[in-house]
């Protein structure tokens, strides 16, 4: 295998990082929020199954009152 110096290296992934297609600052925002929204209905949804299963326990074992 070819080694490279550091500097060629540093060289080829400036140019590598040329070639990124970058996000607007729209499609950013937009995922962002959809990662927050996200983010919060998981929550949610394991927050309610969580409440059901505990409230089925305490059902099942007497612990309710």
């Amino acid at each position: 295998m070819a080694k490279t110096s550091p500097v060629q290296f540093f060289k080829e992934v400036r140019l590598e990082a040329r070639k990124v297609t970058w996000p607007t600052w729209k499609e950013t925002w937009i995922s962002t929020a959809m990662v927050f929204v996200m983010g919060l209905l998981a929550a949610l949804f394991f927050f309610l199954v969580d409440q059901g299963l505990s409230y089925g326990i305490r059902l099942i074992l007497g612990l309710g009152k």
